[in-house]
């Protein structure tokens, strides 16, 4: 059973207290997939390693990295009891094998327990349909600060519900 009823679901609720980096500085997509997964382990108290191993096995299949700018991994992971993720803004954007063949700077990372099957899915469709507006993505680029970048996730989430 859903923490969260998808039609109400908010991006920010599952990002967790400091899960939102505003500057992130990574030399390449693996260096910013191991800050996610530092993050990750830190606040959702799970093990880096695994995070990374779990994200960037996903990452193996196929690029997570959806065009303009975004990126949203995913993946499994033991011991979580909810859906939970990470956002990230790098600075610069890097090389993340995107369809599109753009740099990536906006990575939401979703993190499910493991089969979460449907839960997961619906969540994913509800961020990659927030990131896929143009205006959004501007804004959470100008952003100043993680609450500011969670109240847009959240009055995203409220306007395309609506």
């Amino acid at each position: 059973m859903s923490d969260y009823p998808s039609s109400v679901m908010m991006l920010g609720d599952l990002l967790g207290a400091g899960a939102i980096s505003p500057r992130v500085n990574a030399a390449d997509k693996r260096q910013a997939l191991g800050v996610v997964a530092e993050i990750a382990a830190r606040i959702y108290d799970l093990k880096a390693p695994r995070v990374f191993d779990a994200i960037m096995e996903r990452e193996a299949v196929s690029t997570t990295g959806v065009g303009h700018g975004v990126a949203i991994p995913h993946a499994p992971i033991e011991g979580l009891t909810r859906l939970r993720g990470v956002f990230i803004r790098l600075n610069p954007a890097v090389d993340f094998g995107a369809m599109d063949d753009e740099p990536v700077d906006l990575i939401f990372t979703l993190l499910s327990p493991p089969g979460a099957g449907s839960e997961q899915l619906r969540a994913l469709a509800r961020i990659a349909r927030a990131l896929r507006r143009a205006e959004l993505r501007v804004q959470l680029r100008q952003a100043v600060g993680p609450d500011a970048l969670r109240a847009l996730l959240d009055r995203d989430v409220q306007s395309s519900a609506a």
